[in-house]
């Protein structure tokens, strides 16, 4: 629109055809300028300095100073920058790229392997949906994180767990989750009687990765999902990025499936996919939470729980990284109760 302020960007790469790309790729958009680019993390600082953009997009692998020692640096500065990751997709990547989300990375998009297997329109969308988000939030939530937490002691399941009859815990989450499920995850009990489910939007690659880190931290089991991976108290079963995660029964068992369909939908793996599985499956012994992410995904899912008489809980907005699909669902009126980040494992073990 006409006088609204444009979203000025850094662009870093080692790469001149990368920076170039992600500079075109940004310059139809609008309400966004690119203002600069730099070649490695050395001239990022000096251009970031010097140039004062809303938000940059930093290459992970570059000489000099690579972006993961950049994005630390950035982030101790007294107002840090909010930064999107290009990352390669590989599996020392999604390494490196989880452990840039965890020091106070916004997001990231997956690096193409060359130019004919480069798609313009993902990335585009990929790149201005993750920037528009990325400048909208407050530098106070840009705090940095020191990577997966300390593993504390386990709750205890309290004398009101079991009032609602739950069965099976389904997490939505997109923009911030990496970071968010590691204070929730790692301190929920070995002994906790409910399964749990998480579609978290990720590029096809990193879920697997992601799902390994938790685990290694975890009282609970924890792993990327895959067909016929039975549903069990005490495991948590991560949607494998790509692809859909739903509920499917054999021999009187509840299994988790993996499957494209329906693929219409805008997210791999979806929300509202998830949900409405568990709707089928479980109805009311299904506990829905809805996390931190950009858009609405989740919203449509939570009408098919709720006429199932399900109680929904979503993250508080202080305390989410984007406060997108909470928003949708609360202002949709879907939701029951608010918790912040810091208190949301106990309340979910308070309200199975």
């Amino acid at each position: 629109m006409t006088g609204m302020p444009r979203i000025r960007v850094l662009v870093v790469d080692d790469s001149p055809f990368m920076r170039m790309a992600i500079s075109r790729t940004l310059e139809p958009a609008g309400g966004i300028e690119v203002v600069g680019q730099a070649r490695n993390g050395v001239e990022a600082m000096e251009k970031a300095k010097a140039l004062n953009p809303d938000v940059i997009t930093l290459d992970m692998e570059m000489p000099l100073m690579d972006g993961l020692e950049t994005l630390k640096a950035i982030m101790a500065w007294p107002r840090p920058i909010p930064c999107v990751m290009v990352s390669a997709l590989t599996t020392e990547g999604a390494e490196i790229t989880l452990t840039a989300l965890d020091e106070g990375a916004i997001d990231f998009i997956t690096k193409p392997s060359s130019l004919a297997g480069m798609d313009i329109g993902r990335l585009q969308r990929d790149l201005v949906n993750k920037i528009l988000a990325a400048a909208h939030i407050p530098p106070a939530r840009l705090k940095r994180r020191m990577g997966p937490p300390v593993v504390r002691i386990p709750l205890q399941l309290g004398s009101t767990a079991g009032k609602r009859g739950i069965e099976v815990v389904c997490i939505g989450i997109s923009t911030g989750g990496p970071s968010a499920l590691q204070q929730i995850i790692p301190v929920l009990p070995a002994n906790l009687p409910v399964a749990v489910m998480v579609a978290q939007h990720m590029p096809p690659g990193f879920t697997k990765s992601m799902a390994e880190r938790l685990n290694r931290v975890s009282a609970v089991e924890v792993k990327e999902a895959e067909e016929g991976d039975i549903i069990s108290p005490g495991r948590v079963l991560l949607a494998k990025s790509g692809m859909h995660l739903v509920f499917n029964e054999k021999y009187g068992r509840k299994i988790a499936s993996i499957t494209h369909r329906p693929e219409s939908e805008n997210y791999f793996p979806s929300v509202n996919v998830l949900f409405e599985s568990a709707a089928h499956f479980f109805g009311n012994r299904t506990l829905p939470v809805v996390m931190t992410g950009m858009g609405t995904d989740g919203t449509e899912g939570l009408k098919e729980l709720k006429k199932k008489g399900a109680f929904a809980m979503a993250q508080s907005e202080e305390s989410c990284a984007v406060y997108g699909m909470p928003k949708s669902a609360i202002e949709g009126g879907l939701i029951d109760r608010v918790a912040g980040l810091e208190e949301m494992a106990s309340a979910i073990i308070e309200e199975l």
